[in-house]
C-alpha cells in the first residue's frame, strides 16, 4: 500500500504558514486547527521547514516567552524529510520511527501535495491488520 492510499482518505489539505510569520501566530494556527505541526512554505511555495509542538516547547524553553514574537524561521526545523505518493506506508513508517518524526510532507516533482502524519500511518496500518484478520478467519470457517 501507498501513501496515496492514505491521501484518499484522508484528504490533501495542508496547514501553512510563511516563515516571516510570529511564532505566536504559529502557535495560535496549531491551536485553531488542532494540529501538531504547520508547514512553512517560501515565496515559490516550496517547503523550507516545519513547526512542531516540540520545537515551540523547545524555543520557549531555551528563550521564554520573547520567542513568541519571533518570526517562525527562527524556531522551525529546517531539515524536513519528505515523501511521494507513491512511496508504502511501510517506508514512511520506518523513517518516522527512526528520524523521531510525527509528519511528513507529500511532495510531488517539488509541489507540495498532502501530509501523512504517524495517526495517519498508524490508523492505516490497524485497517489493513484487521481487514487481514477478517479474511483469515473467513478462510478458517470456510475451509
Amino acid at each position: 500500500m501507498t501513501i496515496s492510499i492514505i491521501l484518499a482518505s484522508k484528504g490533501r489539505e495542508v496547514v501553512t504558514i510563511a516563515p516571516s510569520a510570529s511564532l505566536a501566530s504559529a502557535v495560535g494556527l496549531l491551536v485553531e486547527k488542532r494540529i501538531g505541526a504547520v508547514l512553512i512554505l517560501g515565496a515559490d511555495r516550496r517547503v523550507v521547514g516545519i513547526l512542531s509542538e516540540r520545537d515551540v516547547v523547545c524555543a520557549l524553553a531555551e528563550r521564554g516567552a520573547g520567542a513568541l514574537e519571533e518570526p517562525v524561521s527562527q524556531t522551525m526545523t529546517r531539515k524536513v524529510s519528505t515523501c511521494n505518493e507513491n512511496e508504502s506506508v511501510l517506508n514512511i513508517m520506518e523513517r518516522m520511527t527512526e528520524g523521531r518524526s510525527r509528519h511528513v510532507p507529500v511532495v510531488d516533482q517539488g509541489e507540495l501535495v498532502g501530509i501523512v502524519s504517524i495517526g495517519d500511518v498508524v490508523k492505516h496500518r490497524l485497517h489493513e491488520m484487521e481487514r487481514d484478520s477478517t479474511a483469515m478467519h473467513d478462510y478458517i470457517l470456510t475451509a
